[in-house]
Parts: C-alpha cells; structure tokens; sequence
C-alpha cells in the first residue's frame, strides 16, 4: 500500500512585516501544494480530482482565537478561488465555524447571498444545528446543519496550534466547531474524542482535504495567542489523510518547540493520543514513518 502523501509548502515572505499577506505567493502555495498532493499539471486539475463541480463545499475555519491566531481570510479565500477556477460554483461554498461574532473579530465579512461565496457562523438565522442526536461510542452530539445538510464535500482549513489539553490542535480537531458540545470532550487529552468525533459519518463521509494554515504557528501555551510562543512559519499543509496531516504538523509543533529549548509534548504528558486513536480506527496514518512528506517552495 502506497504511503499517504502531506505536503508542506513554505514562502518566505509571502507575510509582511504588518502580517499582511501577498496574495500572488499565496496562490502559487495552492498551487504547488495541490499539484504536489495530486500529481496534476495545474491547480484547477488538481482541485477536480479531490471535487466535483456539483459539490457543495463547506470550508470549516477556526476563528476562535482572534484576528492573530485564527484561519486567515486571504486563505479561506484563496482557497474558494481555487475552486472556483476548478468549475464549482462560487455559490455552492461556504466559509463557515460556529459563530458570527467569531468570524468578524477574525476579519471576515459576512456574505449570506444566493450567489458568491458565502461566509457565515452556525448561529445564523436558518442554519442552526441538527434536531437529531448522534449518539455512538463516547460520542452524543449535535451537528452543524452546515456540515450534515449543506456540504456534500468537506475542507478542514484549520490553525495548527499547540493545545493545552490536546497537545495539537489541528485539522480534525477543528471539527469540534461542528458540535453543539465541544466542551464535553476535553478530558483524558480529548481522547478519544477527536477521532470519533471525526469518524461521525457527517464529517467522515464528507471530507476531501485537510489545509493547515501554518502561516504563524502557537507552539507553545496554546490554543491562546501568545507572542513569545508563536513563530512565523509561512507554511501551509496539505493532505488527503486527515490523520497524516495533522501528524505532520505535530512534528512541526515539536521542532519548533526544540529550537526554543522546550520539552516534547510527549514529555510535558501532551502527546496527541487521540491520532493513534485515529489510525485504530481506520481513519488515517499516524505513524510518521510510514508518511511520505513532499516539502516545496512557492
């Protein structure tokens, strides 16, 4: 069996020193990495081999943290051109995470138009969560009507950051945005709650792609935006295997985390169980030698 694939695409300078972000080197990133995932010639070909023009796409950010440590706009957004340029229609996607609010502290306008690409949280007007409880294994949740009714295909673009129950907080985990009780699944290092919240089928019979904005990475004291802790990376992930991806980025957590002399997550007692949880269950591969790593420069 062929190794899954993640690819890590780095571009000095595609960041400011104001941290704005230079949109042409932003797209050659999509670019190099989607070619590099999917051994296509262009990026509109590679975007259509992950999805279909009649896909309704869900692009599940993460804003929590604020306008310095949240899915950057110029991202989520560069990434909807993607696939527009790939024959989905612009208004069968949709940026989305839980709330309005969250979403507008991290700069992005609302956009709930018929056509364009929409732009919005759960707690809008119409949206909501589901009436129905999924209930299975540790697991008893409501999901996100976004996420169970609109997307036919889902994109984790997700913050990869250090947790401070999780050890890592990346692409699966960004999934807890699309439950009604995140909260409840934070104990014992949230596993093996990621990895069944992962494996719903509202969320695993959805997912096409996982991106890691690694733009600025929290490696320490996370998932709070701490200056001291968080380095440019100018980076972003991708990856099929949404187990691979976020390993990946572990990895990139932990050098980063040595460079400044700190301890491994596996010796702060962080380890991130819940990927091996993942790769129990058929989700994905954890084991970082069995994981072919491409690194690229846009």
């Amino acid at each position: 069996m062929a190794k899954p694939k993640v690819v890590v695409v780095k571009a000095r300078g595609v960041l400011n020193n104001s941290g704005d972000i230079d949109e042409t080197r932003l797209l050659r990133m999509y670019e190099r990495g989607i070619r590099a995932l999917t051994g296509a010639s262009s990026l509109a070909e590679g975007i259509g081999r992950i999805f279909a023009p009649a896909d309704r796409v869900g692009i599940k950010i993460n804003t929590i943290g604020g306008r310095k440590l949240s899915t950057r706009p110029e991202v989520a957004l560069g990434l909807a051109g993607a696939l527009k340029g790939a024959g989905v229609s612009e208004k069968s996607v949709l940026i989305w995470d839980r709330t309005n609010r969250e979403l507008k502290d991290a700069g992005y306008s609302l956009s709930l138009g018929a056509s364009g690409t929409k732009i919005y949280g759960t707690d809008t007007d119409g949206s909501g969560y589901d009436d129905e409880l999924y209930a299975r294994g540790n697991i008893g949740s409501l999901f996100a009507s976004i996420q169970s009714r609109f997307a036919t295909a889902s994109v984790s673009l997700a913050i990869l950051k250090d947790h401070g129950l999780a050890g890592v907080t990346a692409g699966m985990k960004n999934y807890f945005g699309a439950i009604h009780n995140p909260n409840k699944y934070h104990d014992a290092h949230c596993d093996p709650f990621v990895a069944e919240v992962f494996a719903a089928p509202q969320i695993k019979d959805r997912h096409r792609l996982t991106v890691l904005d690694a733009m600025v990475v929290q490696f320490h004291r996370g998932p709070s935006y701490h200056a001291r802790w968080a380095a440019k990376s100018e980076t972003l992930v991708f990856g099929l295997d949404p187990v691979a991806t976020d390993a990946v980025g572990w990895r990139m957590i932990e050098r980063l985390r040595g460079a400044q002399g700190l301890p491994s997550l596996t010796e702060d007692g962080r380890e991130p169980r819940y990927l091996q949880s993942a790769e129990s269950m058929g989700l994905g591969e954890a084991d970082s030698a069995a994981i072919e790593v491409v690194e690229e420069e846009a």
